[in-house]
């Protein structure tokens, strides 16, 4: 199923984004990324730190891993953009997320295997308060933090982008953050409006750290645009790459180091809103 054929099935409009008064194009959020460099701060899981840096710097962004109770809100403070990452939440970098979380409005949330488990569950709702600017992740992930679901097998989601939305919307209004599912097709929404972003490939599922980087980018694109262009642009930008990446090799380590180098060289052209985006 194309794209047209997807949002005729499920009733969605197709706008040119010059429509859309506060959508930003994700050819025009790369380039300005890459034009500013944002300084972006990962409190991040210990499996992805080092994918997650080097995710950013490939992007255009300036990555630091800073997750001490004492620096994270100072340097929270200054950064473009901030990610909290509950996949690995041992004592003292829960209390680095809510410090940092308090300490600035453009940070993402990412909750890892919420729902399925209990410590980052509560971590994740108390976080919440602080009214992320964007929420980034698997259908069971996001139904889990509404109190939906009781979340995915572990990290991996058991349930389908387009059954989250609901929550979705329900956490984006009451928190005022865009929420973004992660899935076959990514879906977007601020409540009100709603992405669907086609593309990418299934080899992404297999390489450690794919998802959670995600949330790094968006939360570099912050840096330069609004939080709803972020979350889209980055999972455009993400799909091309993925393409790009494929086309040399669908192994999975092969393309691993493959995604990285077309995050680094992709044209922003490529990127193309108009032709990945449907808006509903």
């Amino acid at each position: 199923m194309n794209l047209i054929e997807f949002v005729l099935a499920k009733g969605c409009l197709i706008l040119p984004t010059q429509q859309l008064s506060t959508f930003t194009a994700a050819e025009t959020v790369l380039e300005e990324l890459r034009r500013r460099q944002p300084l972006t701060q990962c409190i991040t899981n210990s499996v992805v730190t080092n994918f997650t840096a080097n995710v950013l710097l490939a992007t255009g962004a300036k990555p630091a891993m800073v997750d001490i109770v004492g620096e994270a809100g100072i340097f929270a403070s200054i950064a473009g953009g901030v990610l909290i990452n509950v996949g690995t939440p041992n004592p003292e970098q829960r209390l680095a997320a809510l410090e940092a979380a308090a300490a600035t409005e453009s940070w993402v949330l990412d909750p890892v295997a919420v729902g399925a488990l209990p410590i980052r569950t509560t971590l994740a709702r108390d976080l919440l308060v602080h009214r992320p600017a964007i929420i980034r992740g698997n259908a069971s992930e996001i139904l889990g933090l509404a109190g939906a679901s009781a979340g995915g097998r572990g990290v991996e989601t058991t349930d389908e982008a387009e059954s989250a939305l609901e929550a979705a919307g329900e956490l984006a209004r009451n928190y005022g953050s865009v929420v973004a599912i992660s899935g076959v097709i990514d879906i977007i929404t601020d409540g009100t409006r709603v992405a669907r972003v086609t593309g990418g490939h299934t080899v992404m599922t297999l390489v450690t750290g794919v998802g959670c980087s995600l949330g790094s980018v968006m939360a570099a694109m912050l840096g330069v645009t609004d939080p709803f262009s972020a979350a889209v642009a980055a999972s455009v930008l993400y799909s091309a790459a993925a393409e790009r990446a494929c086309e040399v090799s669908e192994l999975p380590g092969k393309f691993a180091v493959e995604f990285v180098n077309a995050l680094a060289c992709i044209p922003s052209s490529e990127l193309d809103s108009e032709s990945r985006v449907a808006f509903a």
